[in-house]
């Protein structure tokens, strides 16, 4: 018996990570459809940046409509909070208006872990699956305590922006265990059984995975995007500053060379370039952006279908259920 697979009605516990720009209705589907479950992220299945609230909530609402036409299995959206003392942020109240009219049911809230916001977002009748940005043992409490149902520890190792304190995985992951008493996700640098395992023998009751489901067939992200994870591995990766506190890690192309060039010769490097996520990693066009990563890119060696990398990353946990 597994509570993360009961809580969401999935088969395994395996989450698709809502990675902003590189996750569609095909993608979300994939997943759900292979026994783990897909999330939406905040700009799925678009090319370009929404003019305003309304447009950026009718935009979610479409691709909703769509991952139900393609799965009928559960899925989650990503939804990023407006701290409810800080005042309503327009995006926030109109995406929340229309997962609520859509009947979505599982949100992956991300951000900081404020009980008032969770608490709405829970008498509203969602599952909230939490990943806390900078991930905190007072966190992950708070977020129990305001009715979170799962948990997710990032570790230092994953793509995107990292958390501003490096510690890793391994170490995250089993502090954030030991602190709550609801399931609790692994998240960075998991990219093969063996790290779905170890994950599991840390304490965790699932796996959230981002990087390595860029690399997947049914993944939006560029040709040349998934095959560059292909093409390196661990030790060819950068980590640059964000400018906010935490790193990119990413894969060696111009705009990532050239910030490190900067940093080593501890120039100002231009952040608002190193963080153009959707040109390299959505358009493709890798030596104008820069495609972010995980640091266990190592063991991704080919482009497979979600349901390949489902069950392939699950064998041990479908042997021993």
């Amino acid at each position: 018996m597994n509570r993360i697979t009961d809580i969401l009605g999935i088969k395994y516990p395996i989450i698709q990570a809502p990675m902003s720009w590189v996750t569609s209705a095909e993608l979300v589907a994939a997943v759900s459809n292979a026994g783990g479950m897909g999330t939406l992220g905040p700009n799925a299945g678009h090319h370009t940046v929404a003019n305003g609230p309304v447009e950026s909530a009718e935009r979610l609402r479409t691709e909703i409509k769509k991952t139900r036409e393609l799965t009928d299995k559960p899925f989650g959206v990503n939804y990023f909070p407006p701290a409810v003392d800080s005042g309503e942020s327009p995006y926030g109240e109109a995406q929340l208006k229309v997962l609520i009219e859509e009947k979505v049911k599982i949100l992956v809230v991300v951000g900081v872990a404020n009980e008032k916001d969770i608490k709405r977002l829970k008498g509203l009748g969602f599952i909230i699956i939490f990943r806390e940005l900078q991930p905190t043992v007072s966190g992950a409490k708070a977020a129990e305590k305001a009715g979170a149902d799962i948990i997710v520890a990032t570790g230092f190792d994953e793509g995107g922006s990292t958390p501003h304190i490096p510690i890793g995985t391994m170490t995250i992951v089993p502090m954030i265990v030991d602190a709550v008493s609801i399931p609790v996700m692994a998240t960075g640098g998991i990219s093969d059984k063996r790290g779905v395992n170890a994950a599991f023998a840390l304490g965790a009751e699932g796996v959230y995975l981002g990087t390595r489901f860029i690399a997947s067939v049914e993944s939006p992200a560029h040709e040349n995007a998934k095959q560059d994870i292909v093409k390196h591995g661990t030790e060819d990766l950068l980590l640059l500053p964000t400018g906010r506190g935490g790193y990119w890690r990413a894969t060696p192309h111009s705009v990532a060379l050239e910030a490190q060039n900067a940093i080593d010769k501890q120039e100002n490097s231009n952040f608002s370039k190193i963080g153009n996520l959707k040109t390299a990693m959505l358009d493709g066009q890798l030596e104008e952006g820069i495609n972010t990563v995980s640091s266990g890119i190592q063991f991704i060696k080919e482009i497979k279908t979600c349901a390949e990398i489902v069950n392939e990353l699950m064998a041990d946990f479908i042997s021993a259920n």
